[in-house]
């Protein structure tokens, strides 16, 4: 069995595992990242929602200034490519942002490369998590399974990034899954504890519209039971009824660039003639099983029926869904294999919505950022190490009789202690698995705030190593948080939601450090922030 060393160990390249690499490396450090795939990025890439989850402010503030760059490289490579500078290369309505998987992909690539070169990053693709080795709390090293066999993986920390949270039970860091009950986290909307109550999953694709053609698939297994039982429509919850390229009665917009990722009419390539639209919809949704602690016997069981449930989705929009001018199907509809890199046109991982969650020093609850009382903000945490908002969105979970919930938010911050567990002493959530509760969770883990999780826990790994402390002891010590939360600042990373100081702005950090001490202070009714009114000894001339 060969052994590889390093200062940090991020098992998962998810998203937050991307941002959590990029932390340790740009601070100094040897990093070992593994990824179960070809691709590393998780929603972005490899799990194919490449239409970027965001909040309404995103263009202007209220993320990390690594996440601006990477929604700029984006940008970038299609006015490189096509010589043409466009906002939303997709023109996609549920998004700013939408684009293909593969461009991120190629980005992350890019930016991981020069690391890769001089030896300070080491990457092992198609590599999973199997045995850890742990003693007093404390995670020694981690043995992972490669297409070349077992290695042994040994580093001061390691940070779980993997969408399921796979690293917890096998260094036995105690986790919950599911839904907690009103009982265990006292949320005002919580129903009863159930570990099997975890929300769908996702198997999705990408389409190009090709007039006058033919495309439509072999039927897929199961088809008529998946059809009958999911049920496949354009219908949405709250009974909006979706045409294909029309608006809906109701003035809904047309499903077909709901999540579009390529709109060529923005490009005016002849090569490239054709729109593409990423189907990522109620229809393709697995809902029906849990993967969460099943052998890995069941869990291929599950992701084969989730498959076929989404190649059943895309025969019925070719050959039963209702067309907008009368008439069924739409064959059309051609499954762009090459645009997700998989021989069965599937994304190469389903999109995981909920993972497990660590037992944390600091559990954020559903009722800490739902939107009550006139309030601007969420629940203030003076520890924060990062800021997020989105709705709370919970996809209608497996064998639950619920509907998806869809609730308002405040825009919220994550508190230091979400990112430490209880006992582990060397371990780090990265992304989807920091302690959040299940309905919280359907607000964190979306694209800009698992950015925010990973690169905040990549940083609060660097800063442990530098400063020989444990991340327990830097949440005990308030001297010590705020030396941590200085330096994220420094990396253009916000804690607190302010608008009118960008992360380039002179008083950047001094604003921030006074939102985070006085937000009794703050504007209730805007998130500018009067700068004449802060602190003269926290002003700069």
């Amino acid at each position: 069995m060969s052994r590889l060393k390093a200062d940090i160990a991020i098992i998962g390249g998810s998203l937050g595992g991307v941002a959590a690499c990029l932390a340790a490396l740009r601070t100094g450090h040897r990093v070992i990242l593994t990824e179960s795939s070809d691709w590393l990025g998780g929603q972005v890439s490899s799990q194919g929602v490449s239409a970027l989850d965001e909040h309404k402010y995103i263009e202007s503030f209220g993320a990390n200034r690594s996440y601006y760059e990477f929604r700029e490289a984006i940008r970038n490579h299609y006015e490189t490519r096509y010589g043409v500078r466009v906002l939303n290369p997709g023109g996609g309505w549920v998004s700013r942002l939408c684009f293909e998987p593969r461009v991120a992909e190629q980005i992350i690539r890019e930016w991981l490369e020069p690391y890769l070169r001089t030896g300070q990053l080491h990457i092992l693709y198609k590599t999973r998590p199997h045995r850890a080795e742990v003693n007093k709390h404390k995670l020694l090293s981690v043995s992972v399974k490669t297409a070349q066999g077992l290695q042994t993986l040994k580093a001061k920390y390691f940070l779980d990034a993997t969408d399921l949270g796979e690293l917890l039970p096998l260094s036995q860091t105690a986790y919950v899954s599911g839904a907690e009950g009103q009982a265990q986290t006292g949320e005002t909307y919580a129903g009863k504890a159930n570990s099997d109550e975890v929300q769908s999953f996702t198997y999705s694709f990408v389409v190009e519209y090709c007039p006058g053609e033919n495309h439509t698939l072999s039927k897929p297994a199961n088809y008529e039971y998946n059809r009958d039982h999911q049920p496949y429509t354009l219908a949405h919850d709250g009974g909006r009824q979706y045409r294909m390229f029309q608006q809906g009665e109701k003035g809904e917009l047309p499903f077909w660039t709901y999540r579009r990722i390529f709109a060529a009419e923005q490009f005016n390539d002849p090569r490239r003639p054709n729109d593409l639209a990423l189907i990522n919809w109620p229809g393709n949704d697995f809902r029906f099983a849990n993967l969460i602690d099943k052998p890995l016997y069941q869990q291929r069981k599950i992701l084969r029926q989730a498959k076929d449930l989404a190649l059943g989705f895309l025969y019925w929009l070719q050959t039963e869904c209702p067309r907008d001018e009368g008439g069924y199907g739409y064959p059309e509809l051609k499954l762009r294999k090459d645009i997700m890199g998989t021989r069965d046109g599937l994304a190469k991982q389903p999109y995981i919505r909920e993972s497990r969650r660590i037992l944390a020093l600091e559990t954020i609850r559903a009722d800490d950022i739902l939107e009550k009382d006139r309030l601007l903000r969420a629940r203030h945490f003076g520890n924060s190490v990062g800021i997020g908002w989105y709705n709370l969105d919970l996809h209608r979970a497996s064998k639950s009789t619920e509907e998806s919930t869809f609730a308002a938010t405040l825009p919220f911050q994550i508190p230091l202690g979400s990112l430490i567990p209880q006992t582990t002493l060397n371990l780090l959530p990265a992304c989807k698995n920091l302690g959040s509760t299940h309905l919280s969770n359907g607000a964190y883990r979306v694209h800009p705030v698992e950015w925010a999780i990973g690169e905040a826990a990549g940083h609060l790994a660097s800063f442990c190593l530098r400063t020989r402390q444990q991340p327990k002891t830097v949440w005990k010590n308030k001297a010590a948080t705020r030396a941590l939360q200085i330096n994220l600042l420094n990396q253009g990373i916000p804690l607190s939601w302010l608008s009118n100081v960008p992360e380039t702005a002179a008083q950047f950090q001094e604003a921030q450090v006074f939102a985070l001490d006085y937000p009794d202070r703050l504007a209730t009714d805007s998130f500018e922030i009067d700068l004449g009114a802060l602190p003269q000894a926290l002003t700069k001339p």
